[in-house]
């Protein structure tokens, strides 16, 4: 699991997805005993699936540049 070691940096721009992914499941752990909210779960729940998704391919994308620049040295 040589993969958690590996660092890399990130842009604040590509910091975006997983500041998304990361309020949308808190406002629904947070909302999750009042109603008012109740409407906003389903679209809350897509953004967080869609910003997950995204963020990891942000990441997988990351390594393998990482792992290249890594194998050309």
């Amino acid at each position: 699991m040589n993969f958690l070691n590996i660092k890399t940096t990130w842009s604040n721009a590509e910091f975006i997805p997983f500041k998304l992914c990361i309020a949308s499941i808190y406002i629904v752990v947070g909302s999750y005993f009042h109603n008012f909210f109740q409407n906003y779960y389903t679209p809350l729940l897509i953004v967080f699936g869609i910003t997950t998704v995204w963020t990891v391919y942000l990441w997988f994308i990351k390594m393998k540049k990482a792992n290249r620049e890594k194998k050309i040295m």
